[in-house]
């Protein structure tokens, strides 16, 4: 693959990366949204970090089960709680890792 074939390969990716995100809004920046659309737009985000979190929360991997003992969500609680309280993002994540790192030291993992 010569330098010109990369060079093309790169802007390629790049517009198939940038235009989806673009077009949406370009197209719908002038135009006023129903309600309940804007409803369920503003849930899409929480969904998807759900989706991410849980199953690192209340799964083991192979095979695939729920543990309900895993460090990792019982340093989730006390941040989540911490979260909702002071909604402070650095406090949180700072919360959160005290909290893990302490569990793992107490139980020796």
């Amino acid at each position: 693959m010569n330098g010109r074939d990369l060079l093309i390969l790169f802007l390629a990716m790049g517009a198939v990366t940038y235009l989806p995100r673009m077009l949406p809004l370009v197209m719908l920046s002038r135009r006023q949204l129903p309600a309940w659309l804007g409803e369920w737009l503003e849930m899409i985000p929480v969904a998807i970090l759900s989706a991410l979190i849980a199953p690192a929360l209340l799964t083991q991997s192979a095979p695939r089960m729920i543990v309900l003992g895993k460090p990792e969500l019982w340093a989730a609680l006390p941040t989540l709680l911490f979260a909702l309280k002071t909604r402070s993002l650095a406090g949180t994540v700072l919360v959160g890792m005290l909290c893990y790192w302490g569990l793992r030291f107490l139980l020796h993992l």
